[in-house]
């Protein structure tokens, strides 16, 4: 009997699920699939891993609600490209079905499963689904990239129309007689952490649903008060992972606060760089900014690792991203700020942390703001604006109750001094970053 398979990978879930859709209205039975990729996994820096495990537990939680309707859900530990061969060699597939995904890594690994599966005769077939516009579907008048966030806003929202978020019935036709069960000695066993080499770590774990009605209506009075626990809609890990779907959330934005919408638009936004600019996130769009002295001081760069720079804010958000795999945005924007102008260190070498760190980690956000941050990139700061960590605290935190969360010895002697003064750290990155500039002009 010929399948079809379908590829999860930032679509962990059932509900609305383009690709999923279409594979289920294809004709052919159904088998869903999930790689754990080798080519990321084996660059993971620590065995025990936040997002490993959280994407273990709703692949099984995939398995389980596919076993239960009637269908086999193949879970394997490799390199896509070979475990999709040795599947095509092993059950009679006709096409594979995914979402397509943006990242430089994601297109090239695409274009080789593409290339092996044309070998096989096998069609694999894209859709979008994890943003509500990519690629080329927004572009300036004149036919070239936007790179102004304004104009693109509006441009999005001229286009949005309510039939580009109607969800796509993937759960309710998620049934016995669209999926295929294999025997199961021809399934195999699903891998589990242990056996893949890894183990289980859980730090702050989101929820499963849309955040309440009252958090998302009062998004943008609440945003930027860390101590605030239902502050942020605390939606970004599953959005990442794809365990909600863009078009769900972006109804409830729509429907209720214009602020949290134009945030999952920044979203879009910078996936669409990337997608235009892979190069963007290893070096400087701009390339006035590719040449840069950073300091890269290795014992500075550890104190803000460890949240011990003296700046009271900024070492509370170093100190929750260590303790719990998340940090609230304005806190991010600040603890950037800080490493790439008062630190004077690459980008990069935060980006690369957040990385590490983050259980939302998206590649293009988090290059996306860090270039932000350091003035390097499409749509940036100013390069000579330095925001002072002090006024932020002022803005965000001036009763210190996010702090002392994270830095209880704040107002003791036992708090560190300043790492460095805010006015000398400033002019020294301005100037260094002027001198570049002209330098390479």
């Amino acid at each position: 009997m010929k399948i079809c398979l379908f590829w999860h990978r930032r679509d962990i879930r059932l509900h609305d699920n383009a690709g999923l859709a279409a594979a289920l209205a294809s004709g052919l039975p159904v088998v869903p699939l999930f790689i754990y990729d080798r080519d990321i996994l084996d660059y993971l820096p620590n065995k025990a891993d936040a997002r490993l495990t959280y994407i273990f537990d709703e692949v099984e939680k995939l398995a389980r609600a596919t076993e239960a309707a009637g269908g086999t859900f193949l879970a394997r530990y490799g390199k896509p490209v070979e475990v999709l061969e040795a599947l095509v060699q092993e059950y009679d597939i006709a096409a594979v079905h995914s979402n397509e995904d943006y990242e430089p890594y994601a297109r090239e690994r695409d274009t080789a499963v593409g290339q092996m599966l044309h070998k096989h005769s096998v069609d694999f077939l894209l859709y979008k689904d994890q943003v509500i516009f990519a690629k080329d579907d927004i572009m300036t008048k004149s036919g070239t990239v936007p790179k102004v966030f304004g104009a693109y806003h509006k441009s999005y929202l001229a286009k949005l129309t309510d039939d580009l978020l109607l969800p796509f019935g993937s759960q309710e036709a998620f049934t016995a007689e669209r999926l295929h069960r294999l025997p199961e000695a021809q399934a195999g066993s699903r891998p589990t952490l242990a056996s893949m080499g890894f183990e289980r770590l859980e730090q702050y774990v989101p929820t499963a649903d849309l955040p309440a009605e009252d958090v998302v209506r009062n998004y943008h009075k609440t945003r930027n008060t860390p101590a605030l626990q239902n502050g942020t809609s605390r939606i970004s890990v599953q959005l990442r992972f794809g365990t909600l779907s863009v078009r769900q959330v972006m109804r409830q934005a729509k429907a209720l606060n214009p602020k949290l919408m134009a945030e999952i638009i920044w979203r879009d936004f910078f996936m669409m760089l990337l997608w235009h600019y892979p190069n963007t996130a290893t070096e400087a769009y701009d390339p006035k900014m590719r040449h840069v002295p950073y300091r890269n001081n290795e014992d500075e760069f550890r104190a803000w690792c460890e949240g011990r720079t003296g700046y009271p804010l900024v070492d509370a958000g170093m100190r929750e991203l260590n303790a719990t795999g998340y940090l609230p945005n304005r806190v991010r924007m600040t603890v950037a700020g800080f490493l790439v102008k008062h630190l004077f260190i690459d980008w990069r070498l935060g980006e690369k942390y957040f990385a590490d760190k983050l259980l939302d980690y998206e590649l293009a956000n988090n290059v996306g703001n860090w270039q932000w941050m350091a003035g390097t990139g499409a749509i940036s700061a100013p390069w000579f604006r330095v925001y002072s960590p002090e006024s932020q605290l002022a803005q965000v935190d001036p009763e210190l109750k996010y702090v002392k969360r994270w830095v209880p010895e704040v107002v003791s002697s036992a708090y560190v001094a300043p790492i460095v003064e805010h006015k000398y750290a400033r002019d020294r990155a301005v100037e260094a970053i002027r001198a570049a500039r002209i330098a390479a002009s």
